[in-house]
């Protein structure tokens, strides 16, 4: 079996989390806070708040930016689901902003338009979640241009994107937004198991997310309502989860994180050797931007739509062991959110993308598998 993402766990790592193990601290020590370092160091922003799941530190971010009942987040609908509950969590109303099917990226265009028909009928977004899908980020200087105009906050998703560049600088440096998560699951770019991270430039924001993922519980005396000086007393300030990360996490998070340029690198080494292998084949790689680097988190192709040939390529695929993925149904189709709309360029996309095996250990011979069964679909099929 091929599977469309895998992640990589090294003898470096593996000491990593043993050390920990074998230390005093499990869960809140002092390798979180050198973790939370180390992220701000790769991406020069100021401050990271690391949680248990990048769906805890969008929901952290909505919270600290105080949005709630009466409010309104946009976001993409080419995502996981994830990034429109954290709207949802906090009693806000959810709404979807059209994407580039050639990019799957939001598109600046339709936010344009949308904020334009918005703010004539008084229904402006508190919050906008741009999605850096694929690796690749959304068109985050115009996104913010946008923002001053119409006074919106941005939380950028970049789940998928940890090692990618805009405009030459590290996706996460938050140059252009209020807040950005990353995301930590084994078929990410790097792993801490589950786990997450949310950057900011903010100090105030930090602090607000560091509370709220730990119970809203704080023991610095400066911040309680009735300090007694005891050196046991804590005091809840406000509510908050347990969405904290834990030590031997962290390890983990450190140690792949030394790795990540050279995962970036290979990752982009088998982007590029598809695309060559694309070039007599009746499909489309997704379009990488000019203005930035991809981490190439996800490998997807475009199939031309005749016949349900996308459906049937998936399955032909599946049936010879190779785990193609579809990232993803739009978000606005799922039962729970229970909406009508229907956007072009998502759907354009959704009816025909498949996501291809893509992550640093997949080897040459699995590579060379994959493009010949894609072969001998169109070979039978054309």
């Amino acid at each position: 079996m091929i599977p469309y993402g895998r992640q990589e766990i090294t003898e470096k790592d593996i000491e990593a989390v043993v050390d920990v193990l074998r230390s005093d601290f499990l869960t809140q020590g002092p390798v979180v806070p050198k973790f939370e370092h180390k992220l701000c160091e790769f991406t020069g922003v100021k401050n990271a708040v690391v949680v248990n799941s990048c769906t805890s530190a969008l929901h952290i971010a909505c919270l600290a930016l105080n949005l709630g009942p009466g409010d309104i987040l946009w976001t993409s609908p080419i995502s996981f689901v994830a990034s429109a509950n954290c709207g949802l969590y906090c009693g806000a109303s959810v709404d979807f902003v059209d994407i580039d099917p050639d990019t799957a990226l939001m598109s600046v265009k339709a936010l344009e338009s949308k904020l334009e028909q918005a703010k004539s009928q008084g229904k402006l977004p508190k919050i906008v979640i741009p999605v850096h899908f694929a690796g690749q980020s959304c068109d985050m200087k115009a996104i913010s241009k946008l923002a001053k105009k119409y006074n919106f906050r941005i939380i950028e998703d970049a789940a998928h994107a940890i090692g990618a560049s805009y405009l030459d600088k590290n996706v996460g440096s938050c140059q252009f937004s209020d807040v950005t998560v990353f995301s930590f699951h084994p078929v990410k770019v790097i792993t801490t198991g589950e786990g997450g991270a949310a950057l900011t430039p903010s100090t105030e924001l930090a602090e607000k997310m560091k509370l709220i993922r730990s119970h809203g519980i704080t023991r610095d005396p400066e911040k309680m309502l009735n300090p007694n000086g005891k050196s046991w007393y804590y005091e809840q300030i406000s509510l908050g989860f347990n969405y904290r990360m834990s030590d031997f996490q962290a390890a983990l998070g450190i140690s792949q994180l030394n790795r990540v340029d050279k995962y970036v690198a290979k990752r982009s080494e088998i982007a590029h050797w598809y695309d060559n292998q694309f070039k007599n084949i009746l499909v489309n790689p997704l379009i990488q931007v000019k203005y930035g680097k991809s981490s190439h988190h996800l490998y997807v192709i475009r199939v031309i739509n005749i016949e349900n040939e996308r459906d049937r390529l998936y399955k032909y695929l599946r049936k010879n062991d190779i785990y193609v993925n579809l990232h993803y149904m739009p978000i606005y189709r799922q039962p729970f959110i229970n909406t009508k709309i229907r956007l072009l360029g998502a759907e354009e996309y959704y009816k025909s993308a498949i996501s291809l095996p893509i992550f640093p250990t997949i080897g040459k011979n699995n590579l060379i598998m994959v493009m010949q069964k894609i072969s001998e679909f169109y070979e039978y099929n054309h």
